[in-house]
């Protein structure tokens, strides 16, 4: 692939943007190539939990507007159809944790894309931009779903009708993501991916999928779908090998099974 790179280690898919030059601004091509690596770690049974984050200085600064302004170029409702919707959608679809670290500026869409996954950090000179309002543009990528429901709508809607910039500790301190990182191999982001893909993998797939159903069920509805999916987690042989070890006092090893 020419814009992204993935890996395989103990688990864990690591799927980095590399389009270092541009900020990791998004082409539709690099679009496919980020969709193919979700969709190949998605349907990989060694893989039980995917890290994202970008190479250099930036993670993403959003579409690459060359692409976007072209004469001849797609457009930008094919745009959004063919790179946006359909990572947004892999991201919250697929029933594997997604651990997102923010290397450096998140702006437009690569913003929402860093807060559309499970659990988000970034390193301290991190910074998090809702730009669309700079180019007469509003915000995409499910970003006026998912940033009001992480900080509320007051703050939502200031962020993105100023496009005022965010620093990491700031997003911390409000709730649009979950931490920091210190920069280094074993940074927190990596940490907690490594732990999520030694836990019971399936249940936590189907707590993703209440997650993502509960922004329109009832509480009722809600309450039913809990009961379905728990019923479905009882029959894992992870929950048989949980119980096993808390009787035993010991730590469990599951298999994501």
């Amino acid at each position: 692939m020419d814009h992204i790179t993935k890996k395989v280690e103990n688990g864990v898919a690591y799927i980095r943007l590399n389009r270092a030059d541009k900020l990791n601004s998004f082409t539709i091509p690099m679009g496919r190539e980020l969709r193919s690596c979700l969709e190949d770690a998605r349907d990989d049974l060694n893989v039980r939990a995917i890290h994202l984050t970008g190479e250099g200085r930036g993670f993403c600064a959003g579409q690459d507007l060359d692409e976007a302004i072209a004469k001849d170029g797609p457009g930008i409702g094919t745009i959004v159809d063919e790179t946006y919707n359909p990572i947004i959608t892999l991201i919250r679809e697929i029933e594997k944790p997604i651990v997102c670290l923010v290397n450096g500026v998140a702006a437009g869409a690569g913003a929402n894309i860093a807060l559309a996954c499970d659990i988000t950090y970034a390193y301290a000179n991190a910074s998090f931009i809702q730009s669309f309002s700079h180019i007469g543009l509003v915000p995409d990528s499910a970003g006026t779903f998912t940033l009001a429901r992480l900080i509320g709508m007051q703050r939502a809607t200031a962020l993105m009708f100023t496009g005022d910039k965010v620093n990491a500790t700031d997003a911390v301190a409000m709730g649009m993501i979950y931490g920091l990182a210190e920069e280094g191999e074993n940074d927190a982001s990596r940490l907690m991916v490594q732990k999520l893909a030694a836990r019971p993998t399936q249940a936590l797939g189907m707590t993703k999928r209440l997650l993502n159903a509960s922004a329109d069920n009832s509480i009722w509805k809600q309450m039913a779908m809990e009961k379905e999916l728990q019923i479905k987690a009882a029959a894992t042989a992870d929950h048989a090998e949980g119980v096993n070890a808390f009787l035993e006092k010991r730590k469990a090893e599951f298999t994501g099974s």
